[in-house]
């Protein structure tokens, strides 16, 4: 039996993307997420837990990902996990956890339209939008039910 590798989590980005080009043009945007718990202790003190993730997205997600997000925009995504091992400049290895996205969607903030988050949907009803990396298809999700085939 294989094993199961699937990460999902809402956030909000720590710093505006990094996206550069590979080779044949393909994108990769690289970014921090920041997710945060609250929780009371014992003392029935209202206490604070955040979480910074390394974030990668490629291709089409990518491209997305460098249009429309930016430090403090909230999303919700899905992935894996992988850490992987390099040098530094001393020689010594070196560990970094990531989360390769697999889909992602861009979620509002509260008091705020998708517009004053650097999103430019056309759409005023839509409050999210969804991106797949197997797809590569952007699909803004607009609240109710018109659309159903029934």
């Amino acid at each position: 039996m294989a094993g199961i590798n699937k990460v999902i989590l809402v956030g909000n980005l720590g710093k505006d993307p990094e996206v550069r080009s590979l080779d044949a043009g393909r994108k990769v945007a690289n970014f921090s997420l920041a997710t945060t718990e609250t929780y009371k202790n014992k003392n029935g003190e209202r206490v604070e837990q955040t979480e910074w993730h390394n974030v990668v997205y490629y291709g089409p997600v990518a491209e997305v990902i460098e249009k429309y997000l930016r430090k403090g925009s909230q999303i919700y995504v899905e992935g894996k996990i992988r850490t992987r091992s390099y040098d530094d400049k001393e020689g010594i290895k070196r560990y970094i956890t990531e989360i390769i996205g697999d889909t992602m969607t861009m979620l509002g903030t509260k008091g705020s339209s998708s517009s004053e988050n650097g999103s430019s949907m056309q759409s005023s009803s839509a409050s999210a939008a969804s991106v797949s990396a197997s797809t590569g298809s952007f699909v803004p999700e607009e609240s109710g039910a018109d659309d159903l085939p029934f």
